[in-house]
């Protein structure tokens, strides 16, 4: 499993663990029963304190997410669901506030979303491939 931490994002390192083990479970890169990395080994690949992997974890096996074995580590629930609306909902406040930051209002990010999402649409056809979107 790889965790990613933003250090320019404001949420703390625990909070972003999380969200990084939902996001895993929504990819498909976790799974029921995967095994996670232990607090020591993933607090030491991301140079923080294990205390927070720790927190982290503590979090989600409250959540139901993930489950501990005694002895042999912390694992990935076997009723885990992904959770597609939460990890959306997480990345739109995340967008949001950057947004606002950079004084943008809701409709202007909106609109400018979906002007990406065209390009890049548009980017990944085939050349001489006709958008069906587009009017010819």
């Amino acid at each position: 499993m790889l965790v990613n931490l933003d250090p320019n994002d404001a949420r703390p390192l625990y909070l972003q663990i999380m969200d990084e083990v939902r996001r895993a479970l929504v990819v498909g890169s976790l799974r029921a029963e995967d095994p996670l990395p232990s607090v020591r080994e993933l607090a030491a690949d991301l140079a923080i304190n294990p205390r927070t992997v720790s927190q982290a974890y503590g979090e989600l096996e409250r959540e139901g997410v993930v489950y501990v074995r005694r002895g042999q580590g912390t694992f990935v629930a076997p009723g885990a669901r992904p959770d597609r609306g939460a990890v959306g909902r997480g990345v739109a406040r995340r967008a949001l506030l950057e947004a606002r930051r950079n004084g943008l209002d809701v409709e202007e990010l909106v609109t400018i979303i979906r002007e990406v999402a065209a390009e890049e649409e548009n980017a990944s056809l085939p050349a001489g491939a006709a958008n069906p979107g587009d009017d010819q």
